[in-house]
């Protein structure tokens, strides 16, 4: 009786270990292509929606410019300003809306990794496109209410303030989780050689 109650505890405690240790390895066990495919695929529609908002309240802002009177009194300048401040904002809209198109395209094909791919780069087009139309945008307004060469210079400073933000914080922070992802790979690579090595062996042996 004495015997048995231990081994009982023992053979419990190690169900409930193992266990424990099938829930942690479950939870982080690397997803599936398929599984990827679907998370990028809805991480890009989260982002569409968001994008898509702003463009087309933008885009319809400008449209509206060219019927009111204030628009006649425009400088020559001003208004080819505002003809390709009116492209660019179309061309945002077609690449910020193009995923939406290519997936009803293609759907039922099994090229989900095809549109994901196509989408994410037109989304990255499309954010550069929207950025160039704000900028354009402000500098179009700026131009109209302040005075000489401070418009430019304030117009400048928020396209500056615009690729650290969306452009160069993103590349400095990927650059630092692929660091990252370069040393844990090899801490765990020296880890490996050091438990694997004929010293440690010989040691275990003895």
């Amino acid at each position: 009786m004495t015997t048995k109650q231990p081994e009982r505890s023992v053979r419990e405690h190690a169900a409930c270990c193992g266990h424990a240790h099938g829930q942690e390895s479950e939870a982080e066990a690397p997803e599936t292509p398929r599984e990827r495919v679907n998370r990028r695929w809805n991480e890009i529609l989260q982002e569409t929606r968001v994008t898509q908002t702003g463009v087309q309240i933008l885009f319809g802002f400008l449209l509206s410019v060219a019927f009111t009177p204030t628009f006649r009194q425009l400088e020559t300048l001003d208004r080819g300003i505002y003809v390709i401040t009116v492209v660019l904002g179309a061309a945002a809209t077609a690449s910020l809306i193009a995923p939406v198109s290519i997936h009803r395209f293609l759907s039922g094909q099994r090229m989900k990794d095809e549109v994901v791919e196509a989408a994410g780069r037109l989304m990255m087009c499309g954010m550069v496109l929207l950025a160039l139309t704000i900028g354009c945008t402000l500098l179009l307004i700026l131009r109209f209410v302040v005075p000489g060469v401070f418009a430019e210079i304030l117009a400048g400073t928020v396209m500056l303030w615009f690729a650290l933000c969306w452009y160069a914080l993103p590349v400095r922070l990927r650059r630092r989780g692929e660091r990252r992802s370069r040393d844990a790979h090899d801490r765990r690579a020296a880890s490996i050689t050091t438990r694997h090595s004929p010293t440690t062996s010989h040691r275990q042996v003895r």
